[in-house]
């Protein structure tokens, strides 16, 4: 059985890019051509925030309704764990955002034991996995220490998930370019 088949061994992507590059489009069309059941994992948590409520609809938009939504802002190794299975696509949108809700969670703890769980988990996993995430640490170190937290964190989560992902793709402006694994 060919690795990249996406059945019972699995086959996990890391698609990174920075804000507006095409990433999650990209990641959308890595799922629907497979042809299988697509399930979307949302991590965005709206509260009073507009402009993100916004990004969520266009999000919404853009997918088919045939796709079954999770939403998982926190437990997000749990969520994937549940759905995933041979001859299914789950798309995960998006890591920077997951991560971002556990660094204010008041359980100070709580990110080191999802990102354990995260990482622990996905290499055991059949079906197709695509991750999305917001590549952050191309900039100047930003000011404020949960700001350089965050680029930390997030940088150090995709160097562990490229490890564990058989095909990592960094997207610009719309071009993917493949980092890892087989060509697209």
């Amino acid at each position: 059985m060919s690795r990249h088949s996406g059945t019972e061994q699995g086959f996990h992507e890391l698609v990174l890019g920075g804000a507006r590059s095409g990433k999650s489009r990209l990641a959308e069309r890595l799922v629907e051509a497979t042809g299988w059941p697509v399930t979307y994992i949302a991590t965005a948590m709206v509260k009073d925030d507009v402009e993100m409520a916004e990004r969520i609809a266009h999000h919404q938009a853009r997918r088919p309704e045939h796709w079954s939504l999770v939403e998982a802002p926190l437990s997000l190794a749990a969520a994937i764990r549940q759905h995933a299975a041979a001859n299914k696509c789950l798309l995960v949108d998006c890591l920077t955002l997951w991560l971002t809700n556990l660094l204010l969670c008041e359980d100070s703890e709580r990110l080191e034991r999802e990102k354990a769980a995260l990482l622990e988990t996905l290499p055991i996993l059949p079906g197709r996995i695509v991750l999305v995430s917001n590549e952050v640490g191309q900039g100047i170190v930003p000011m404020g220490e949960l700001s350089r937290r965050f680029v930390d964190e997030a940088g150090w989560l995709h160097q562990a998930l490229a490890e564990r992902c058989d095909r990592v793709i960094f997207t610009i402006a719309g071009l993917p370019q493949v980092l890892k694994g087989p060509a697209l």
